[in-house]
């Protein structure tokens, strides 16, 4: 394969921003589903496209982007840009009974992991909803592929609003789970917790992630009360490692000691959302041995698993 040119704005010094992977990169990300992630930086994330043999220039990334953008969007099949002002359209006023369920909502836009979520998402075509701090920020970052929301998690009035529209909500780190009768009419909430990972800490350790335990206790504990089918993956302490390279391990008890890559954790959330439990599903997952060549299958058998 030729050498891989990143395509990113992050010299700009703005926040991490992902451009639109090319049709050959799509093909590769459907062979390998994190082959387009790459490192850029100062822990900045970027796609690397795999279709040119040569390095270009930070202006041509830009032409490209410019030029490109709008033929890429209409290949992804996502609207035309957002206006010049930057402006979203309200959501139309509409019932409860009568609204297409059809979002997926990720309730940390601005963390990493949520940004791979996001990531993970545009490839799967879905409809997508943020919450993040800045609105015009993550439309620069993600265009119209993702339908930001700016305001606090604990704030009902926009909670309702972000949740109009939503199928599932995927939780990428803690402290976002709140106002829980908001919720009714989601399908599935998924929630990314290291619960495991505070258990297993001692001496300082456990000292430092005391408010973390607390925080994922809490999450883990409203999410089972809520009465919507929910998957909980506990994975192993995360790191910054490249993600489809290991297989992996679902055993009882392994997420305390093991370690699971962020772009593999992001991956799992967004695979869990094919299969809904009828009630609910904890698994715990580290990077590991076991190659999973069928996600669905993978989670239908971790269900029956469960409830043996």
């Amino acid at each position: 394969m030729g050498s891989s040119t990143a395509l990113s704005l992050g010299s700009l010094n703005q926040p991490s921003q992902f451009l639109y992977p090319c049709p050959q990169c799509y093909s590769n990300w459907k062979s390998n589903s994190s082959s387009l992630f790459s490192s850029y930086g100062n822990n900045k994330r970027s796609l690397t496209c795999f279709s040119s043999n040569k390095k270009i220039g930070f202006m041509d990334q830009i032409l490209d982007y410019i030029e490109g953008g709008p033929k890429l969007r209409k290949w992804y099949g996502a609207p035309d840009l957002l206006p010049k002002d930057g402006s979203l359209s309200e959501e139309n006023e509409s019932s409860e009974e009568d609204e297409v369920r059809d979002a997926v909502l990720v309730t940390d836009g601005d963390n990493e992991i949520g940004q791979m979520v996001i990531l993970s998402l545009i490839i799967k075509r879905t409809r997508i909803k943020a919450l993040v701090k800045d609105k015009r920020a993550a439309m620069e970052a993600f265009g119209t592929y993702v339908e930001p929301i700016a305001g606090d998690a604990r704030d009902r009035s926009m909670l309702k609003k972000a949740l109009r529209g939503v199928r599932a909500v995927i939780c990428p780190n803690e402290g976002f789970v709140s106002n829980i009768e908001s919720w009714k009419g989601l399908q599935h909430v998924i929630l990314l917790s290291q619960l495991s990972v505070y258990r297993g800490s001692s001496g300082f350790q456990a000292i430092v992630t005391a408010n973390a335990r607390k925080q994922a206790e809490q999450d883990e504990s409203l999410v089972m009360a809520s009465g919507i089918p929910y998957t909980i993956i506990r994975t192993g302490l995360l790191v910054n490692a490249p993600g489809g390279n290991q297989g992996f391990n679902f055993k009882e008890g392994c997420a305390s000691q093991g370690k699971l890559s962020k772009e593999d954790a992001a991956f799992i959330c967004v695979e869990a959302l094919d299969t809904v439990p009828q009630k609910g599903l904890i698994v715990e997952v580290v990077n590991g041995e076991e190659k999973v060549m069928d996600w669905k299958v993978c989670f239908a058998t971790l269900i029956e698993r469960s409830v043996l």
